[in-house]
């Protein structure tokens, strides 16, 4: 019942911007699922099956920008989620998305990849929630996974489809504790395409080499985190990032640099450790880090994905691993410009989300 009535405020909603013809397709899916034991600490919230509802509203593309081209014709849209978690402490969580969806397969073989907020019912309450240490604040980060069998349309434009997911959930340690949860899912539902009996012709791929020189880029990024001791407070960071790009061809760009991180958290964290356990020796140790990196850049359009792997060759306290990932997005304004938003980690322990502004000569 509830995904029919889904489906019916969608196909209402999709009708009024199906009049211009561009083509649309909205699909409501039922999940049912099972929280990973990823970290042993989140054991005792694993109680039961987590059920959901995902609606999702998805724009078509013919290749009239080129990186559509490349990338098969993909989707782009937005997706809603509403998910009980089966759990008392963790509540019900509620999702907004921006997604990509990619097609494999004669285009029956859907990837979608999904990045938004979500905001849970039942955080972390030191009072009337301590055992929920998946997540210290209501609103947290959530990143979605989906891959689906999507068949063309049977009946009008209606179609079926099903497969799996994953769905992420984390504040990226801007109040502890975060030690997040993921939900994998099966997932089953209805899609309906507006438009679909005028479809336009997909531009053909031109295929040709492209390269550029070697650039070099400075960013800076910030924002806020407590690190893993609940109750410690807030603080800010700041992260200076230069580093060497090779643009290898349209999609796909390789970098190398330096990080310089200030994470004055950890600078109290040493103040702290200094005063209860004087025998700790901490007492002026450096609170900055400085690390080395690679990474790549998987290119769409003006956006990029970055994924970079570090080590701290600076370490004078230690917290956490001495290698460091970062994963992010990347939009460039004009011929130099950019603005990135990223999440560092330390294995499946996330230490900050940044958002920063960058240079590129």
């Amino acid at each position: 019942m509830k995904i029919g009535i889904t489906l019916l405020v969608f196909i209402s909603f999709g009708t009024v911007f199906s009049q211009d013809k561009t083509v649309y397709d909205v699909d409501v899916n039922y999940l049912y699922g099972r929280i990973a034991e990823h970290n042993k600490d989140i054991s005792h919230l694993i109680v039961g099956h987590p059920n959901s509802f995902l609606a999702s509203y998805s724009r078509r593309t013919f290749g009239e920008n080129a990186w559509e081209r490349r990338y098969n014709y993909p989707d782009w849209g937005f997706s809603f989620l509403y998910q009980s978690t089966e759990s008392p402490e963790l509540g019900n969580n509620y999702g907004l998305y921006g997604h990509y969806n990619f097609y494999f397969l004669k285009r029956q073989l859907q990837l979608r990849l999904g990045q938004g907020i979500a905001y849970t019912t039942n955080p972390f309450d030191i009072n009337n929630n301590f055992r929920n240490v998946a997540y210290g604040s209501h609103l947290v980060g959530s990143s979605m996974l989906m891959l689906n069998y999507k068949s063309k349309p049977f009946f009008g434009g209606f179609g079926f489809r099903t497969g799996v997911s994953l769905i992420h959930y984390s504040n990226a340690a801007v109040k502890a504790p975060n030690t997040s949860i993921n939900v994998v899912n099966m997932n089953v539902g209805l899609s309906y395409t507006f438009n679909a009996e005028e479809l336009p012709e997909y531009q053909p791929l031109v295929r040709e080499k492209y390269t550029e020189p070697i650039g070099f880029n400075f960013e800076i990024r910030g924002g806020i985190n407590e690190g893993e001791r609940v109750g410690f407070g807030t603080y800010p960071f700041f992260e200076f990032s230069a580093y060497a790009d090779k643009v290898l061809s349209h999609k796909s760009t390789i970098v190398a640099g330096g990080d310089l991180f200030l994470s004055y958290f950890l600078k109290e964290e040493i103040k702290y450790i200094a005063t209860i356990r004087p025998e700790s020796g901490v007492e002026g140790t450096d609170f900055k880090r400085g690390g080395i990196f690679v990474g790549h850049e998987l290119k769409f359009g003006r956006y990029s994905f970055a994924t970079h792997v570090g080590y701290y060759v600076y370490y004078p306290y230690k917290y956490e691993s001495r290698v460091y990932f970062r994963i992010g997005l990347k939009r460039t304004f004009g011929d130099h410009f950019f603005g990135t938003v990223a999440v560092r980690t330390h294995g499946a322990n996330a230490e900050s989300m940044g958002f920063g502004i960058g240079y590129r000569l």
